[in-house]
């Protein structure tokens, strides 16, 4: 709850604040500006007592327009007022429609500055635009309504990044803001929308990616890491994702986490096994049993990881990738028979029986007869996880003397 404040006090904190908003500009510092707009800064609490003071002072608006300073920033202060003591009183859609305004306001402002000054500030205002909006559409729909101001957000940032998409300075905000809007869209389930902007930070000749800053460019492969991971393309999403965690902070830990739950999937695709000691590092334990039955040939092992992390795996949408796993648990196992039966008897290693699949498989209580087994290894070959043919008269695989089991060598699994 607000503590009593004077009339005089928040007279005098509102000049205060109008006289530090002129001085930034006028000095073009950008930082200090920044800390002016971070309306959802639970940490900013001379801003609180700025909320505190516009609720008592209910004229705010006039000492704006009567100052030969900040009258002519009137478009973007008398909405962030609003903005502020709305977010004080927790009317959380009113305080995002008032900072829009605002937001709008600054970015013609920010059209007219020729330099990139005021880039940080801008940046504070993406960014607070997008929560802002998330929760006013919480409020939204705890009382009944349609959520709509992050779809909203959407359209903004879009208007910021067209700004930012130009010769100059000002274009290395670009990412910051691309990142913002791949935020917005992946909690609102419209990825394909994010092409657009990949495509103009890819292909656009304005941008140089190594310009971006490393904080930026770590976000950005990782949203997009994600988007090939959704779209299958594992070579792709290795590389990005790789990249952001090679780039990444090492005292990030919640973000190195963040980017290994994509990236772990992707590598076991592609052959490539984690170590327990980074999955318990780093707190992703619904990997273990996944990995151990890689390792055994442990098809009803990797099923019941999958069934006991299904609402995790789907809400990261991975699922589907591990699912796929399947192939190489099968292939893992009938090379751990071609290995035993190789120590046995070293000439006919390379000659497999069904039948023998067929016990291995009820040894881990999994129930298949020897035509199902003969359509997965047909599979198996196909797909290139073994080199051989049937002998299907006496129901033998019979395998290549060379390289009878190729390895991925960071390459995916053929759909």
């Amino acid at each position: 709850m607000a503590a009593y404040m004077s009339m005089g006090e928040a007279h005098r904190r509102i000049t205060e604040y109008l006289n530090r908003f002129s001085d930034t500009v006028s000095s073009q510092d950008g930082k200090s500006l920044s800390r002016l707009l971070s309306i959802s800064s639970s940490s900013s609490s001379s801003l609180q007592f700025l909320a505190d003071a516009l609720n008592t002072f209910q004229d705010a608006n006039r000492i704006i327009r009567q100052s030969e300073k900040c009258s002519q920033y009137a478009d973007i202060l008398v909405p962030v007022f609003r903005a502020l003591q709305s977010y004080r009183l927790r009317n959380l859609v009113d305080s995002y429609m008032a900072f829009e305004k605002a937001a709008n306001a600054f970015i013609q402002e920010f059209r007219n500055w020729e330099s990139a000054w005021a880039l940080e500030a801008l940046c504070v205002i993406a960014y607070e635009i997008r929560i802002l909006a998330e929760r006013a559409d919480k409020e939204l729909a705890s009382i009944g309504k349609t959520p709509e101001k992050l779809k909203g957000a959407g359209s903004f940032l879009m208007k910021v990044f067209g700004v930012l998409a130009g010769k100059g300075p000002k274009r290395v905000g670009a990412l910051y803001v691309t990142c913002q809007l791949f935020k917005i869209y992946f909690k609102l389930g419209t990825v394909h929308l994010c092409r657009s902007v990949i495509r103009s930070i890819e292909t656009a000749r304005i941008f140089e990616f190594e310009e971006f800053p490393v904080r930026d460019k770590v976000t950005y492969m990782y949203y997009t890491g994600r988007l090939e991971v959704y779209n299958e393309n594992f070579p792709a999403a290795d590389h990005k994702l790789s990249y952001a965690l090679t780039y990444c902070s090492p005292l990030k830990e919640a973000n190195i986490r963040m980017i290994l739950k994509y990236l772990i999937p992707v590598k076991l695709s592609i052959g490539i096994l984690p170590r327990n000691l980074l999955l318990d590092k780093y707190n992703l334990t619904e990997y273990n049993n996944v990995v151990l039955a890689l390792k055994r040939g442990d098809l009803r092992l990797l099923r019941h990881a999958l069934e006991e992390h299904e609402d995790r795996f789907l809400r990261s949408g991975v699922y589907l990738v591990l699912e796929k796993l399947e192939l190489q648990v099968y292939q893992r196992l009938i090379k751990k028979i071609y290995i035993i039966q190789k120590q046995k008897d070293p000439n006919k290693a390379h000659q497999i029986k069904l039948e023998v699949i067929v016990k291995a498989l009820k040894w881990f209580e999994m129930d298949m007869d020897v035509d199902e087994v003969e359509c997965i290894v047909s599979i198996l070959i196909y797909k290139n996880l073994m080199k051989g043919y049937f002998a299907h008269k006496s129901k033998v695989v019979v395998l290549s003397k060379q390289d009878p089991f190729p390895k991925l060598n960071g390459k995916p699994v053929t759909s």
